[in-house]
């Protein structure tokens, strides 16, 4: 029994000495963890920067409709729809959706809807289901305290996100962006 005990020892302290596989496996357990990592912030990264195209792509249609001298035609509010739509190169941009809405906040506080715009998949809509003229707008309390008996212009853009692979995220994620702007000459802008 002492022979079979030493002998069962001695193949255990061969065993602890014995490291020519262990870089193997521990590269083949980790690599599965530090693969899902990398393109995972891979993933992310790409999310974040189409959020950031997103929010330019809103920004920049509702300044560039801000600085209008009161009134807009119905050619340059399809420019100004087109020229942010380029700004999600190089995501595909069939799936972003624009709306413009001028808002007017009477001196008693009240939001309403001047008339609104949408432009998605290249289709040009001067009827927006969610903000029917005349109706309320939900402004911010403090949009409103600013811009109390003047107009104010709202920006929304709305993108469809397909992840690049699938694998860390699998689901298209929707993302919403807005922005409200003052009219630089003041007044209110009419399309015509």
């Amino acid at each position: 029994m002492r022979t079979l005990l030493a002998g069962f020892r001695n193949r255990l302290a061969d065993l602890r000495r014995e490291t020519g596989a262990t870089a193997a496996v521990e590269f083949a357990l980790i690599v599965p963890i530090m693969l899902s990592v990398y393109v995972g912030c891979s993933e992310a990264a790409s999310l974040l920067t189409a959020d950031r195209k997103v929010q330019v792509a809103a920004g920049a249609v509702g300044d560039l409709v801000a600085r209008s001298n009161q009134t807009l035609t119905q050619a340059q509010m399809e420019d100004f729809f087109v020229a942010a739509t380029n700004i999600m190169t190089p995501y595909d941009p069939t799936d972003l959706v624009q709306t413009v809405t001028a808002v007017s906040v009477s001196d008693e506080g009240e939001a309403t809807v001047l008339w609104s715009v949408r432009y998605a998949n290249g289709d040009y809509s001067e009827t927006v289901p969610e903000y029917p003229v005349g109706e309320d707008y939900p402004l911010p309390e403090e949009m409103i305290a600013i811009a109390l008996g003047q107009t104010v212009i709202a920006a929304e853009a709305e993108y469809a996100h397909t992840p690049l692979l699938g694998i860390v995220f699998d689901n298209a994620v929707t993302l919403h962006r807005s922005g409200l702007f003052m009219p630089r000459f003041g007044g209110t802008i009419n399309i015509i």
